[in-house]
């Protein structure tokens, strides 16, 4: 017990209580890594806090400008599952397609109200590009479908139908 007592091993982080005074206790620890004086830490604070909060904003307002693209694999798995038939799921599906890209057109504004800075208009165009891509493939649903009138018989009563020249099915052509 004696010998442990004599023998003050020094350890690099140890702080030593026997001393009355602040300033000796302090002295004989070294500074932790990565340690700055208190008037250089604060304005190295504000600084990234500053810097932070200004990558953070810019990087929420590209993730919601880049929205719409990114719903575009989605939707294009949706429709390739909802397949080519008429019925309650294929229309409510194609529906919902064109609904939400026109309500979100619509509503652009209120979106990005709260986005300001350099980039804005590029994000506005980014997020309005997302929203016709979303709208084209809808339509392009609808024209798979027989949805969109596309031959002069779909509106006007007196002309008649398209005649097909072929039938194809099974992998035989009958004329």
């Amino acid at each position: 017990m004696a010998s442990s007592k004599q023998n003050p091993k020094k350890f690099k982080w140890t702080l030593d209580f026997a001393h009355r005074n602040k300033q000796d206790r302090y002295v004989e620890c070294p500074s932790p890594p990565g340690y700055a004086p208190a008037v250089s830490l604060i304005h190295n604070i504000d600084h990234l806090r500053e810097n932070d909060s200004n990558h953070l904003i810019i990087k929420k307002s590209w993730d919601l400008a880049l929205g719409p693209l990114k719903q575009v694999p989605m939707n294009l798995f949706i429709m390739f599952m909802a397949g080519n038939s008429i019925s309650i799921f294929p229309i409510m599906m194609v529906g919902m397609l064109i609904i939400r890209p026109v309500k979100a057109l619509f509503t652009l504004q209120q979106t990005f109200k709260v986005i300001e800075g350099t980039h804005a208009f590029g994000q506005k165009f980014v997020f309005f590009l997302g929203q016709l891509v979303n709208i084209a493939l809808a339509l392009y649903k609808c024209q798979s479908m027989g949805l969109l009138p596309t031959h002069a018989s779909d509106w006007l009563a007196f002309v008649e139908p398209q005649a097909r020249l072929e039938y194809s099915g099974g992998g035989l052509i009958f004329s």
